[in-house]
């Protein structure tokens, strides 16, 4: 039963959802017109956001990112059946500072499922778990090892030159897949990112320390919106040296 509410629960956040990915489509097509773009999708999920942009911008490659085994997995299977197959770079690791080996929390709601420590305690989560129809929040979490590696690392191995677009939607992980861009911040464009404001997941930093460190190299932010029913933000920065 739980599973039913979640899909119902995802299909109106996308519908909601839907409104504020048209202005980023806009906002992108904008700024890089016809533009063939390098795309890092970081926190891949099902492929969500390959579908959005590659519907909509002149894309003519992605570079997949999804530490969790199981989205992977879903992911890997619709992209082989898509049309962007071809031009689709999947990667079964997480992104962080440096390259190591960890656990992430898969949760039952796979879009949540985060390598950060969960706040069990958090009155955030106790209302999505009744949202969801989740009474056991045991079952909720399965902590799953995953291999993380920096995106310096990334980049130095696979010779890239320019990325056009980053996008982060990492669960609370975002300013450590920052911190692991010190040496190729100068090749990026714009980062495309997602900052959550509720208590349910433990972060050591603030939308503060990600903002400072972007602006140090050089990144002006030019979007914000709210995310409909949620306390998170979507955030675009724009490289200023570029």
């Amino acid at each position: 039963m739980a599973e039913i509410y979640i899909k119902f629960v995802r299909y109106v956040l996308n519908l909601f959802d839907s409104f504020f990915q048209k202005k980023i489509i806009h906002f992108f097509n904008k700024r890089l017109n016809e533009k063939k773009i390098i795309f890092f999708d970081i926190g891949s999920h099902l492929g969500e956001t390959v579908d959005l942009f590659g519907e909509n911008l002149n894309i003519k490659e992605f570079h997949c990112f999804e530490a969790s085994p199981k989205n992977f997995d879903i992911l890997r299977n619709k992209i082989n059946k898509s049309k962007y197959k071809t031009i689709c770079n999947l990667n079964n690791i997480g992104l962080g500072q440096k390259n190591y080996e960890t656990v992430i929390n898969q949760t039952q709601e796979s879009s949540s499922s985060t390598i950060n420590e969960i706040n069990f305690k958090s009155d955030y989560l106790l209302r999505k778990l009744k949202v969801l129809n989740i009474s056991d929040i045991k079952n909720y979490i399965q902590k799953v090892p995953v291999k993380i590696k920096s995106l310096d690392y990334y980049i130095k191995k696979n010779k890239i030159e320019i990325i056009d677009i980053i996008k982060i939607d990492t669960e609370g992980f975002e300013f450590e897949v920052l911190k692991g861009l010190k040496e190729n911040f100068h090749k990026v464009h714009f980062i495309y990112l997602e900052h959550h404001y509720d208590n349910m997941i433990k972060k050591n930093y603030t939308f503060s320390d990600m903002h400072s460190l972007l602006k140090k190299y050089g990144f002006i932010k030019k979007y914000k919106s709210k995310m409909p029913f949620r306390k998170s933000f979507e955030y675009i920065y724009q490289n200023s040296k570029i």
